[in-house]
C-alpha cells in the first residue's frame, strides 16, 4: 500500500503538467494560425525577383523644354548680295618672279677703209662694202657684199640723167649722161672683193 502511495505525487505532477501544456496549447492556437497564415503569404526570393515587386520602377519622363526666350525685335533679313558674296579671305600676295633682262646681241663688227670702200665685218667674218662716188654729173652709192653689187642711190646733176646696166649680179654701171657727155661708175666683183672704175666720154 505503501508503494502505491508513491506514485501518487508523480502522477499528479505528470497531470499537472499535462494539464499546463493543454492550456498553453489552447491559449497559443490563435497565435500559431495568424503565424502560420503570414508565413503562408511569405514569398522566396527567387519569386519576388521574377514577380512585378522587385521589377525596377521606369524613371520619370524629362521634363518638357522650356521655350526659349526669344527677343521681341524680328530678325534683319540678310541681304542676297551678302548671302551671295563668299567670305573674304586675306590673300597673301605672290611674290613676283625676278625679271631678267636678256642683254641684246654683243655687236663683235669692225669697220675700217680699204681703197675708198668701208668696210664692216660682222662677227662671222662677213664683209659689207660701202661707197660713195661724187663726180660732175652726178653722185651715187654702191653696196657690195659676198659677189653681189648693189646700188643704193643715184642722184644725177642739173641737165644729166641717170641710167644703170647690170647683166650680172657682180657686175653693176651707172650712167651719168648729158648730150654727147656721160660719166660712167662701174662696179665688178672680183677676188673677194669690189673694183670700181670712173670713167669720162664725150666733151
Amino acid at each position: 500500500m505503501r508503494s502505491r502511495r508513491s506514485w501518487f505525487p508523480v502522477l499528479g505532477w505528470c497531470a499537472a503538467t499535462l494539464t499546463s501544456v493543454a492550456l498553453a496549447s489552447v491559449a497559443m492556437l490563435p497565435v500559431l494560425r495568424t503565424a502560420t497564415a503570414d508565413e503562408s503569404a511569405l514569398v522566396s526570393v527567387d519569386q519576388l525577383r521574377d514577380s512585378t515587386v522587385l521589377s525596377p520602377t521606369p524613371a520619370p519622363p524629362p521634363p518638357p523644354p522650356s521655350p526659349s526666350v526669344t527677343s521681341s525685335a524680328p530678325e534683319k533679313p540678310r541681304s542676297p548680295s551678302a548671302a551671295r558674296s563668299p567670305s573674304r579671305t586675306r590673300s597673301t600676295p605672290a611674290t613676283r618672279a625676278p625679271t631678267t633682262t636678256t642683254p641684246p646681241p654683243r655687236d663683235d663688227s669692225t669697220t675700217t677703209v680699204e681703197d675708198g670702200w668701208t668696210v664692216t665685218t660682222n662677227g662671222d667674218g662677213d664683209r659689207t662694202y660701202v661707197r660713195s662716188f661724187r663726180m660732175e654729173g652726178g653722185q651715187t652709192v654702191i653696196r657690195a657684199a659676198d659677189g653681189v653689187i648693189k646700188l643704193v642711190t643715184a642722184t644725177p646733176a642739173d641737165g644729166f640723167s641717170v641710167a644703170t646696166v647690170q647683166n650680172t649680179a657682180d657686175n653693176l654701171a651707172v650712167y651719168f649722161n648729158e648730150v654727147n657727155h656721160s660719166f660712167i661708175v662701174h662696179v665688178v666683183w672680183q677676188a673677194g672683193k669690189p673694183f670700181a672704175e670712173v670713167s669720162e666720154v664725150g666733151s
